[in-house]
């Protein structure tokens, strides 16, 4: 399938084979406000998602890498007429805003927990590119970071059509070699420290594996040794 790139690249080039239209997003607690792209192309099977920061007008230019990629499409196939595509757009649309906004408050719910159990400062991460992998699809172009900790907080979703509803949704939490999604509504605080311990786990399993492949090394080297002794 066509990256971002290629898709609005070709969008520019065959204006009349594509279309997109921007849902603004503002008023949120973490991210302040967002714009909503939703892009079609004759020749693509959905109308893809994009989010991206800010508050985007028409005419107004957006680059390619400043476009978040969130799998929950427009599905208009059921719509007979014009009246029944903008009637079933507008619901679509509003499923995925009232998503918007449930992820982003939630995610500010999230910051001072999050610093409680870090014990340290909390920082934003605006990032379209994240440096840890997740489990799930990201929803919003935002997350929590915790440096001392490495620990990353971020809403998450799951792929689906917005004719079939608001997607399931969660909040990933993640570091270098670990993650784990809560559900959106969870305590924050038990997540946390369901998290830390999964973390903790991670680690203590880790080393005792390192241990004892550093084990398995050393007596392979023996074994090398006591055959040169005795040639």
């Amino acid at each position: 399938m066509d990256d971002a790139d290629d898709l609005l690249q070709r969008a520019l080039l065959e204006p009349d084979d594509s279309a997109a239209v921007a849902l603004s997003v503002g008023g949120l607690p973490m991210s302040e406000a967002l714009t909503v792209i939703f892009h079609g192309r004759r020749d693509l099977g959905t109308i893809q998602t994009y989010v991206t920061h800010g508050a985007k007008g028409a005419g107004m230019k957006v680059g390619t890498n400043d476009l978040l990629r969130v799998p929950v499409d427009l599905d208009l196939h059921d719509a007979e007429d014009r009246d029944t595509a903008e009637a079933l757009y507008a619901e679509q649309a509003r499923v995925l805003r009232d998503a918007i906004v449930a992820a982003d408050t939630v995610l500010a719910v999230w910051a001072e927990p999050l610093a409680d159990a870090a014990g340290g400062a909390v920082g934003v991460d605006r990032s379209i590119e994240l440096s840890v992998q997740l489990p799930a699809h990201r929803l919003l172009p935002v997350a929590l970071r915790a440096p001392e900790r490495h620990l990353t907080v971020v809403p998450v979703c799951g792929a689906r059509p917005l004719a079939e509803g608001r997607p399931p949704m969660g909040i990933a939490c993640a570091q270098q070699d670990v993650a784990h999604v809560y559900p959106l509504h969870d305590d924050p605080e038990a997540c946390l420290e369901d998290f830390l311990e999964r973390a903790a786990d991670h680690a203590r399993a880790t080393a005792e594996r390192m241990s004892q492949q550093e084990t398995s090394v050393q007596r392979f080297l023996e074994l090398n040794a006591d055959d040169e002794r005795a040639a």
